[in-house]
Formats: structure tokens, C-alpha cells, sequence
């Protein structure tokens, strides 16, 4: 079966996302990397109720890197989500799986998301016997590798099939010293729709997000893979996420429900190309405007990447 997981910005959104996803997505700042939405203790058991009364499940983003100061309040943090009953983690750092070794009590099913650094069967296996239930693929592997990995892998591998790619990360605040640097007043704490361009190649636009994890920059495209869907499925690529960072409200819920039809339409094997096209047309139109869509490395050759 295809497993459809999706953030969530609110838990509005949330209840209008549960009829068409598997697992919705969401977290605290302080422990989640690059979310929508920052939530309170309060919203994620609101949110983890409203899921479980829909048959579904969550999963907590808790996939920063956790320095020492950090460190110290995971294990507080994983018996609140132990006490809500959530029923995964995503996870980067080691570290996490350190304390859930030493303190069984406080263990959760989790997927290891180690971004860039999840290339190969041989990385995805690696974790699985650390006790990973799944693992997210780096979205630079392009499909003739992964489909030469499709043999190998020993657990659910979760692909990007919508959202942004972040490309760098740094610790600092960038932004921040950025606005303080030029005496400019910042409009508000995370400034939206931001993007840095190469002064030689005009067309890039490279979007900025800035949390308390330090500042993160994204790929001037998007991905939006709704057309290799079915070649992703026949490959044995079932784990799907759909990342609204920049994609908001009603546009957000209304893309997650098109690849939830092209999901029912794979599954009974009656969808046609020309339907998903249409499909990926209409992703487009809900795209954000100053935003643009590709494939990313997905129909790369690998021999071209560097």
C-alpha cells in the first residue's frame, strides 16, 4: 500500500489533510527542522487525538541537530510524545537513538531522516538494523539510482513527491545578522518569500527559511514528481511525503488530495498518463507564483552530478 504523509500548518489544516494522507507531519521549532508550523504541547495532543479518531497516524519531527543544550531536554521530550501516544519519529542525529538504547522507556518507532547523507541501500539497511522502521532518501539521488537500489533496500524508503529541496544549512542566523547589518528593520521574526540570487546566473532563486536551528537555503526549484508517480510505485517506492513549507492553506490541502486520487487511481491500476498530466498540470496552477516546479535530480545522469 502507498503511504501518503503530509505537514500540516494548523490543526484546521490538519482535519481538512486526514481524509487524503497516512500520517501527517508536524512538530516543535525547537526539535523539528524546517517545519510550517512550530507547535505547542497542547496543539501536538490535539493534533495526535484528531488523527488517531480519523484512523490515522503522526509523526513527530524531532530531526535537528541536536547540540549539548538540546540534548539535554530530548529525553523530557520523548516522554510527552510517549505520553500522547504518537506513533513515530523522524530523527537525524544519532544521538536520539543513543537515549532510546539507554532508556528503553522513553523508545519510539522512528525514521531516520539524515537529509543529504541517505544515498545508497547501504546507508538505509545501516540504520535499519539501528532499529529505523524507515529511512528518507536523499532527494539528489536521481531514479537510475535508485532504481538500481529498489533490490537492496530492507525497509520503506520515503521519497520527496512534492516541496522544496534545502540545499545548505548553517547554524547562524544569517538572516538575522543580515537585517542587523544593513540597520534594515525585519518585517517580522522569519521573513517569507526571501531568495538569493547568483550574480551570474539571474534566474536562480534560491528561497531562505530561518528557524532557531540557524538558516536554511533551498533549491531554486520545487519538486513536483506526479508524473513519475507510477514509475516510482512499479520500482517499489510507496513511502511519499508532500512538504508545504512554502505552500499554504487551501492550495496545500487541495495538491495532497490530487496525489491521493492518482494513489487510488495507481492502486486499482486505472489511471492513464494523460490523467496524471492533467493532474501535474493542476499542481501548477495551486504552485506558489513566484515559485517554479522541475523533477529536481530525478531524471539526472548520474555521471552529470557533482
Amino acid at each position: 500500500m502507498i503511504e501518503i504523509i503530509a505537514t500540516v500548518e494548523s490543526v484546521y489544516q490538519a482535519t481538512e489533510l486526514l481524509p487524503s494522507v497516512d500520517t501527517i507531519f508536524f512538530g516543535e521549532e525547537k526539535f523539528g527542522l524546517r517545519l510550517p508550523c512550530s507547535f505547542s504541547k497542547s496543539e501536538q495532543k490535539e493534533l495526535v487525538a484528531l488523527a488517531h479518531a480519523a484512523g490515522k497516524q503522526v509523526m513527530v519531527a524531532v530531526n535537528g541537530i541536536m547540540h549539548p543544550d538540546k540534548m539535554k531536554e530530548i529525553p523530557e521530550y520523548l516522554h510527552f510524545l510517549k505520553s500522547i501516544h504518537v506513533d513515530k519519529i523522524s530523527l537525524g542525529d544519532p544521538g536520539i537513538i543513543f537515549v532510546m538504547q539507554q532508556q528503553p522507556e522513553l523508545a519510539l518507532p522512528f525514521i531516520y531522516d539524515g537529509q543529504t547523507l541517505v544515498t545508497s541501500a547501504r546507508q538505509v539497511n545501516f540504520w535499519g538494523r539501528k532499529g529505523a522502521n524507515g529511512a528518507v532518501l536523499a532527494r539528489e539521488v536521481p531514479f537510475i539510482e535508485m532504481k538500481e537500489m529498489t533490490d537492496h533496500l530492507n525497509i520503506p524508503t520515503e521519497v520527496l513527491v512534492y516541496g522544496a529541496t534545502c540545499i545548505h544549512h548553517s547554524k547562524r542566523p544569517l538572516l538575522q545578522n543580515y537585517f542587523h547589518y544593513t540597520k534594515q528593520d525585519e518585517v517580522d521574526e522569519k521573513p517569507q518569500n526571501l531568495f538569493l540570487s547568483e550574480e551570474k546566473r539571474e534566474k536562480t532563486h534560491y528561497s531562505i527559511y530561518e528557524d532557531n536551528h540557524g538558516t536554511h537555503i533551498f533549491a531554486s526549484d520545487d519538486i513536483c514528481l506526479m508524473n513519475e508517480l507510477p514509475e516510482l510505485v512499479a520500482n517499489g517506492y510507496q513511502t511519499w511525503k508532500l512538504d508545504g513549507i512554502f505552500t499554504t492553506g487551501q492550495n496545500f490541502v487541495e495538491i495532497v488530495q490530487l496525489y491521493d486520487t492518482v494513489r487510488k487511481e495507481i492502486e486499482k491500476n486505472t489511471y492513464t498518463t494523460r490523467q496524471i498530466a492533467h493532474y501535474a498540470s493542476r499542481v501548477n496552477q495551486l504552485h506558489p507564483v513566484h515559485r517554479t516546479l522541475s523533477t529536481g535530480f530525478y531524471n539526472i545522469n548520474p555521471e552529470k552530478i557533482k
